[in-house]
């Protein structure tokens, strides 16, 4: 962004740049400028029509998420089984000859049946596939779970979600930059569901009525989390709350709650 495009080394004001309307609206500026930039572009007609524009834009992106999923192609899932089988065979090598269920003592795991959890596993996982400027990419995740021949019974460990968004501090410095591109999007992240999230938000004491003007997972100093934005009732002025994976009813697991803005 040079000289040219206003709010850097003069005065800050129509007429606007569109590059530093873009760079506002992307969340790229640090927090001091675009706390001073974001009540003077909301008072500007012409520069909040090209927001909304971009606004518009991001949301037509957003809404390819929740396109339907093909089916897995048969070639993907063919593979995968190969190495669900391979993965079996050499954690439990003395499983691959063991007798029927009806043969042995009740103290022998049993052998898993790869086809009925390839059934399973199809029930509840789908093809997703996104297309930006003829770039795709595809995401499958599947979780096998085998028993153990000295543990029958007990609850397994469950790993932490890694951590994924963009990385802010435990303080939330560095949040104010993504107001901008995440005003208007719904991502819950490690949460997985609007549920989950009113349920951390009424253990925090919040009103979960209040719809956030954006969710999206962040990446607070390791660890990974979801932020929502809440209106204040003043102009340019956010309340920004991150929200552990961990949290739910009675868990808050408040990461940091900060206000930006103008005061």
């Amino acid at each position: 962004m040079t000289d040219e495009s206003r709010g850097i080394g003069g005065t800050v004001g129509p007429p606007w740049s569109v590059d530093v309307l873009a760079d506002l609206h992307a969340g790229v500026l640090d927090d001091d400028r675009a706390a001073q930039l974001w009540p003077v572009v909301n008072a500007d007609p012409e520069a909040r029509a090209i927001l909304d524009a971009l606004d518009a834009t991001q949301a037509d992106l957003a809404s390819l998420a929740e396109a339907p999923a093909p089916p897995m192609p048969a070639e993907f899932a063919a593979r995968l089984d190969a190495a669900l089988a391979a993965e079996a065979a050499a954690a439990f090598p003395t499983q691959r000859t063991a007798p029927a269920p009806e043969q042995t003592g009740t103290g022998d795991a049993q052998v898993v049946d790869l086809a009925a959890a390839r059934r399973r596993r199809n029930k509840r996982l789908g093809w997703a596939a996104g297309v930006l400027t003829a770039a795709a990419a595809a995401v499958v995740a599947v979780t096998v779970a085998i028993p153990s021949t000295s543990q029958q019974s007990g609850t397994p460990n469950v790993a932490a979600p890694p951590p994924s968004g963009p990385t802010v501090g435990s303080d939330g410095s560095g949040a104010q930059a993504l107001i901008g591109k995440a005003v208007g999007v719904r991502d819950f992240g490690p949460l997985g569901s609007e549920d989950r999230l009113d349920a951390c938000i009424t253990a925090a004491g919040l009103d979960a009525k209040v719809r956030p003007e954006g969710i999206r997972p962040v990446n607070v100093d390791g660890k990974a989390g979801v932020m929502i934005i809440l209106t204040t009732g003043k102009l340019a002025q956010f309340r920004l709350v991150a929200f552990g994976a961990d949290c739910g009813p009675g868990n808050p697991a408040v990461l940091f709650d900060k206000v930006v803005g103008e005061k």
